[in-house]
C-alpha cells in the first residue's frame, strides 16, 4: 500500500526507538497487525525487551539533562517543525490511522490535524510558562513561584486515538522541557512507529541528541509493569477503561508518582422541551456513531422530556436507518468497524443483558457479515429504550450503542439522571431556554469535566483543557492550563536587605 511506503511502515518492524536509533530486538516474539477493515495483516510489530526499556530510560535521562536548559521558546521552535513535517504526511499517516484503527477517513486525517494544531498551541505555550509573584510580608524580600521541566514523562495511549492523545502530552511535555516515552496500544502500533519516524526526522535535521520523544511497545506484563513502577518516570498519563486507570494509579500512588489519568466516560445529551430538535439530531447521531462509539466522549445517553419523547425517537431511528456502514476509507460511509472481534463480543454481550432487562431495541443490534464485512468487526449501532439506574447503563460499553431514557418534570430532574452514573467526562443539553443552560452549568449541574451547550458531546478542542470527573480519573490534557500538570512548581523568596526577618514576625535572636 502506497502510504505504508510513504510512512516508511514495513512488514517487519522494530518496536522500541529512542529517536533516530531503533532497538533490534527480536527474541520477545512479535505482534501481528490486523487491520479490522478487512481483516488483513498490515504488519508485525518486533515487541521490546526489559534490556530495551533500561537502555531507553538511560538515554531519554541523559537527554533531559541537555534538554531542560534549552530555552522553552527554542523547545517551541522544534515542536513548530513537528508540526510542519507532521503537515506533510497528513494523508498517509490519517489513512494508515483509519486502516489500522477503523475510524472514518475523515477521522483518521481530523485526528492527524488535531496533532497539527496542538502543535502549534504549544509553540505558543513555550513562550508562556508563567509563574506569578506576591507581595512578601518582609521588608525588602521577593517573592514569586516559577515551573520547573519534570522529567521524563511515560505516555500510554489508547487505541481508539492512536496518534491524538500523544500528541497532546508529548508536544506539551517537550516545550516544559520534558522527554517523553511513549507506549502505544498494542492494537495499534503502527501509527505509532510511523509518527516515531516523521518526528525522528525533525531530530536529525536539527542535530538533536537520542531520547527526548522515545518509543516502546512490549507487553505489558513486563515493560508495562516496569514503567509503572519506575521512579525515574516522575509522571505517568494514561488513556484507557477505569479498570486500568485505577490499576496504574495504585502503582504510581505507592511510589508517589503523578498521574494523569483520561478514563472511561458515560456520555448523556439533556434534550428539553425548548430544544432545537433540527440542531440536536445530528450532533447526537454523530456523537453516538462516530468512531463506532470508541470514543471516550461517545455519546452514551440520551436523556429526553416526555413531551418531545416519541418525536424525537422517530427522528433518530429515520437517521439510524440512513448510516451507511462499511470501509471506513470509502467516505461515502457514516461507520466502519469495531477495533477487534473481542470487541463485537462485548456488544452482542451488552445487548443481551439490556433484553434481559427489558430494554426495547428500537434500531439495530446486528453483526454483519459476507462481503465488505470479511472481518467480522462490523455491527449496527443500536438504539436501546433504556432505564438509567439498570447496571449496564452505568457502565461504559465501548461500541455504537445509545440509551433513551425518559424524564419528566424539570432541569433538576434531567440533571439528577444526567450526574446518577460513575463516570464525568463530557456532557451537554439542547435548550434554547437560558435559565435550563445556566442551570446546567451552575455549580448544581453537570458534575463532568466538559459541559456543553447545543453542541455534543463529542470533538473537544485542543484549547480547552480535555478530562473528567470521579471514575473518569480527573485528569487533565492538553489546552487551558493543562501545561503545569508536566512541571514542578517552586516558589521561591529573595531577601535583598540587609537584614533577616523571619515570616510571622518570629523573634530568633542569636
Amino acid at each position: 500500500m502506497d502510504f505504508l511506503k510513504q510512512l516508511n511502515v514495513l512488514d517487519e518492524n522494530f518496536g522500541s526507538a529512542t529517536g533516530q536509533s531503533w532497538n533490534e530486538t527480536t527474541d520477545q516474539g512479535s505482534l501481528r497487525v490486523e487491520s479490522p477493515v478487512d481483516g488483513k495483516t498490515i504488519g508485525r510489530v518486533y515487541l521490546a525487551s526489559e534490556q530495551d526499556y533500561q537502555r531507553i530510560i538511560a538515554t531519554a535521562q541523559q537527554a533531559f539533562n541537555t534538554w531542560r536548559m534549552v530555552p522553552a521558546p527554542k523547545r517551541g521552535e522544534i515542536v513548530r517543525l513537528i508540526g510542519l513535517k507532521l503537515r506533510e504526511y497528513k494523508q498517509p499517516l490519517g489513512t494508515l490511522v483509519s486502516y489500522e484503527m477503523g475510524k472514518s477517513l475523515q477521522e483518521g486525517l481530523g485526528e492527524v490535524q488535531e496533532m497539527i494544531d496542538i502543535c502549534d498551541f504549544s509553540v505558543g505555550q513555550s513562550r508562556q510558562l508563567y509563574g506569578f509573584t506576591m507581595h512578601s510580608e518582609r521588608v525588602q524580600h521577593r517573592m514569586y513561584d516559577q515551573y520547573h521541566p519534570l522529567g521524563i514523562v511515560g505516555v500510554i495511549t489508547a487505541f481508539n486515538f492512536p496518534v491524538a492523545v500523544w500528541a497532546w502530552n508529548a508536544m506539551i511535555a517537550a516545550v516544559c522541557g520534558d522527554v517523553v516515552l511513549w507506549k502505544p496500544s498494542s492494537k495499534v502500533p503502527l501509527t505509532a512507529i510511523a509518527v516515531q519516524k516523521i518526528v525522528s526526522q525533525v531530530l536529525a535535521e536539527q542535530n538533536l541528541p537520542e531520547g527526548i520523544f522515545n518509543l516502546l511497545i512490549g507487553r505489558g506484563s513486563t515493560v508495562g509493569e516496569r514503567m509503572l513502577t519506575d521512579k525515574k518516570v516522575p509522571l505517568i498519563s494514561i488513556t484507557g477503561s477505569t479498570q486500568v486507570g485505577r490499576h496504574a494509579a495504585e502503582i504510581v500512588g505507592k511510589r508517589l508518582g503523578r498521574t494523569i489519568l483520561e478514563l472511561g466516560g458515560n456520555n448523556a445529551i439533556i434534550i428539553t422541551p425548548d430544544a432545537d430538535l433540527k440542531l440536536a439530531l445530528p450532533a447526537v447521531v454523530f456523537g453516538a456513531v462516530g468512531t463506532a462509539g470508541q470514543r471516550c466522549t461517545s455519546t452514551r445517553r440520551i436523556i429526553i422530556h416526555e413531551s418531545i419523547y416519541d418525536k424525537f425517537k422517530e427522528a433518530l431511528v429515520k437517521a439510524y436507518k440512513g448510516l451507511k456502514i462499511g470501509d471506513p476509507l470509502d467516505e461515502q460511509n457514516h461507520v466502519g468497524p469495531l477495533i477487534d472481534r473481542a470487541a463485537v463480543e462485548m456488544f452482542v454481550h451488552a445487548l443481551e443483558i439490556l433484553k434481559e432487562k427489558g430494554g426495547q431495541i428500537l434500531f439495530g443490534g446486528d453483526v454483519l457479515s459476507g462481503e465488505g464485512y470479511e472481518s467480522g468487526c462490523y455491527v449496527v449501532p443500536t438504539i436501546v429504550e433504556a432505564e438509567n439506574h439498570w447496571e449496564i447503563v452505568q457502565e461504559e460499553t465501548f461500541a455504537p450503542i445509545l440509551y433513551l431514557v425518559k424524564y419528566s418534570g424539570d432541569i433538576k430532574d434531567a440533571i439528577q439522571l444526567h450526574n446518577d452514573v460513575p463516570q464525568g467526562l463530557s456532557s451537554a443539553i439542547f435548550s434554547n431556554n437560558m435559565r435550563e443552560t445556566e442551570a446546567f452549568l451552575s455549580h448544581a449541574g453537570s458534575d463532568c469535566g466538559i459541559a456543553n451547550v447545543n453542541i455534543g458531546t463529542s470533538g473537544a478542542e485542543i484549547g480547552g483543557a480535555f478530562g473528567g470527573e470521579k471514575e473518569t480519573g480527573g485528569g487533565r490534557e492538553s489546552g487551558s492550563d493543562a501545561w503545569k500538570a508536566y512541571m514542578r512548581r517552586q516558589t521561591n523568596t529573595i531577601n535583598w536587605s540587609t537584614e533577616m526577618p523571619l515570616a510571622q514576625g518570629i523573634k530568633f535572636d542569636i
